[in-house]
């Protein structure tokens, strides 16, 4: 099948270009932990998706401050996730460390539609600094 192509607004206000790789047909397809986290390939990438009141996001694989896998980890209960190694937060929501120490989580949309849900990898290029 092939990806879907999609403008998304990010926070910044900025567009940016994705590409849409399906995951899953439906919710039950992933496997997520006892802490709703799971991890999937996409386009050749391990990310980790989270789970957290009905909603999924997806973020890097590894944590950005020392490597440790963020799906060891656990969603609290303002829809942060947590490393496990040191603790460090990050929201969900736009990546940035709310623990205070500076660090930034790429962040990777995720859509559930009728035909399926769907990872957005923002479109990298040599070229794509120019749109």
């Amino acid at each position: 099948m092939p990806p879907y192509f999609a403008l998304r607004e990010t926070p910044q206000n900025m567009s940016k270009e994705y590409t849409w790789h399906k995951i899953a047909e439906t919710l039950n397809e992933i496997s997520f932990n006892a802490n709703g986290l799971a991890e999937v390939q996409v386009a050749g990438k391990t990310i980790c998706v989270a789970l957290k009141d009905n909603k999924l996001q997806g973020c890097a694989q590894k944590c950005p401050h020392a490597s440790a896998p963020l799906v060891d980890g656990y969603v609290d209960a303002a829809g942060n996730i947590v490393c496990p190694l040191h603790r460090y937060k990050f929201s969900l929501q736009n990546g940035r460390n709310v623990s205070g120490e500076g660090y930034f989580l790429k962040l990777f949309p995720v859509e559930t539609r009728a035909d399926g849900i769907f990872v957005g990898i923002a479109e990298s290029g040599l070229f794509n600094w120019l749109k």
